[in-house]
Order: structure tokens, then C-alpha cells, then sequence
């Protein structure tokens, strides 16, 4: 078995539900639109969460500036690479390169999506994604999408301009899901939600996310799930022990 884990930037659950490409691939599927993700729900604190399986108060990642750990704590990227599985990373907002640490990752694929266009970037990392799971033997890939929380923040979030940067993201996840072998489970979720313009609140809008598995993992329970625990839910599918110090717990039983 080998893990993909696609995240949608600002992808709020109600808006899923508006969504022709994403209604497709909900019916084949086991999900729920009523994950939660961490406050603050901002995208470095949120990604750090999911990627280190512990609250912001404990990795002290507070805002959308990366600070190293007082107390280190394995992330995804370093649990996987220690017990010898490969890793590739794709991504289109720089400030994500800290949750790899140096050495984990095997492949890594970055286009500035500020200067670029989140839209094309989008498109270009997941078209490189494609191309990289074919060609390589990859245990684990995150691949991340930016461009719905850049129309968010620019047009407000269930706006027309951020419904369409929605689609945009859902066609990309359509078109990977259907160039993979059946040995791969794929995880779609979101970091944060999103309202008017912004995020970062307690806010059900803010913290509400969804968390939708596709393929034959086993029992999936995803009752009272939480953004802390897609770390562990990789490393149990893929047969590695947990870093000591998560907090989640796997949600493939």
C-alpha cells in the first residue's frame, strides 16, 4: 500500500457539496465534512498540526512564520524516511518547505504560485506529481494546492472567484486520482476553512474541514476526527510506528 495526501488550501466542506467533479468522487468514497482542524486556524500552525500530530501550543508554530522547535518533534516527512520509505513533496506556497527536514524528502517539486499564478501552479504541480508517481517508487506524497485560499483571501470565501479556484482544485484531484495504481490510498482534507476574507477564528467556518479517504485501506472510522490525526493514519497504513510524541490516532482501524 502507498499513501497520497492531497490538501486543498482553505477548503471549506460546505462548499464541496456545490461541486459536480467533487460530488463524484465524495460517492466513491468513505468521508466526512465534519473533521476539525487546530486554532489558530492559520496554514503553517494547521499543516504543522497535521504534519506533527500535536497542537500549536506544543510545536510553537502561532502564524504563517516558521520558527524551529524548542522541543523537536518528528514530523511525517522524517518518521517515514527513518524507517526507510520514500517520500515526495509538491507544493506552490514556500512557506511549507519547513515541514520537511533535510534528507527526508526523496522527491520535492516547488513553483512560487505569488509569482506564477496560483491557478497555473496548481495545473504544473499536480501535472508534475503525475509524472513523478509514475516514473518512481514513492511510498508517500503530499501534494498541496494553494489556489482556493488565495481567491478566498482576494474575494472572499463561497464567492464565485473562490467556487471556481475550488473546481480548479477538484479537476487537478480527479486527474491524479485516475493516473494512480490501485495501491494507493488517497487522503483529501483541508488545513482551515475560511469566511469573508479570512480565517484564523474558532469560528465554524474556520475550523470545520473535510477529510474524505478513496481507496482499500480497511475500516475507516472518521467519527470525531481531527487534522492531528492524518500523520498517524499514514504511518499506520504504510506499517511504520508512530513518532512517541503524537497525539492523533489513526482513523484506518
Amino acid at each position: 500500500m502507498k499513501v497520497l495526501l492531497i490538501l486543498v488550501d482553505g477548503m471549506r466542506p460546505d462548499a464541496l457539496v456545490k461541486n459536480d467533479c467533487a460530488l463524484a468522487l465524495l460517492e466513491k468514497s468513505v468521508y466526512t465534512l465534519n473533521a476539525e482542524t487546530v486554532m489558530p486556524s492559520v496554514t503553517l500552525p494547521c499543516h504543522m498540526s497535521l504534519f506533527h500530530s500535536v497542537d500549536p501550543s506544543r510545536h510553537g508554530i502561532l502564524s504563517n512564520t516558521y520558527t524551529p522547535m524548542v522541543r523537536p518533534i518528528n514530523g511525517l516527512f522524517e518518521v517515514l524516511s527513518n524507517a526507510g520509505k520514500t517520500c515526495a513533496f509538491f507544493y506552490n506556497w514556500e512557506q511549507l518547505r519547513d515541514l520537511s527536514r533535510p534528507g527526508s524528502v526523496t522527491f520535492s517539486h516547488f513553483l512560487k504560485g505569488k509569482t506564477l499564478g496560483y491557478d497555473k501552479t496548481n495545473d504544473r504541480i499536480t501535472d508534475a506529481a503525475i509524472s513523478c508517481l509514475k516514473e518512481n517508487d514513492v511510498d508517500f506524497a503530499f501534494l498541496y494546492l494553494a489556489f482556493t485560499d488565495e481567491a478566498g483571501h482576494r474575494y472572499g470565501w463561497m464567492s464565485n472567484e473562490y467556487m471556481q479556484a475550488l473546481d480548479n482544485s477538484w479537476k487537478n484531484i480527479a486527474k491524479i486520482v485516475d493516473s494512480l495504481s490501485d495501491e494507493y490510498m488517497v487522503i483529501i482534507t483541508a488545513d482551515h476553512g475560511g469566511h469573508d476574507r479570512s480565517h484564523g477564528s474558532d469560528l465554524p467556518e474556520d475550523m470545520t474541514i473535510p477529510l474524505i479517504v478513496l481507496g482499500n485501506a480497511g475500516k475507516v472510522d472518521l467519527a470525531s476526527v481531527n487534522i492531528k490525526d492524518v500523520a498517524p493514519t499514514v504511518v499506520s497504513v504504510l506499517d511504520v510506528p508512530p513518532d512517541e510524541d503524537w497525539e492523533g490516532k489513526s482513523f484506518v482501524l
